[in-house]
């Protein structure tokens, strides 16, 4: 008779819950914010790709050259510190064409290292 009351408490029944759940759920908070800070480099790397082919057409005073072009695509990767060598710069007959490969390393808590290469690329017409 006493096993059975034994089997009826519930006094642990929240935490052993909790304890189930909440490796789930941590882990996908920090897969979500991951994704958040890879979407974020995309983003601000496509944009130092369009700003630059953009000022290649436009403003031949300050994007006059490649090298010009590539420190101004690097200025306009909003956070990012890409060198310059990630941007490569072309005229084909679309008008001024930008291109960036950019390598980036998560660290994932239970995956260990990811390597993800990021590309971006634009062509603004002349």
């Amino acid at each position: 008779m006493r096993s059975f009351a034994f089997a009826r408490r519930t006094d642990g029944a929240t935490a052993l819950e909790f304890a189930l759940t909440a490796p789930v759920f941590i882990s996908m908070i920090i897969g979500m914010i991951t994704m958040g800070v890879g979407l974020y480099a995309q983003v601000a790397l496509q944009h130092g790709v369009e700003m630059a082919a953009r000022c290649a057409t436009i403003n031949a005073t300050l994007c006059g050259s490649s090298s010009a072009i590539k420190s101004y695509a690097q200025q306009q990767s909003l956070g990012l510190s890409p060198p310059t060598s990630t941007f490569t710069v072309t005229a084909p007959a679309c008008g001024n064409q930008v291109q960036a490969s950019y390598p980036v390393t998560f660290d994932l808590v239970l995956f260990g290292h990811t390597n993800v290469t990021l590309a971006a690329n634009s062509c603004y017409p002349k």
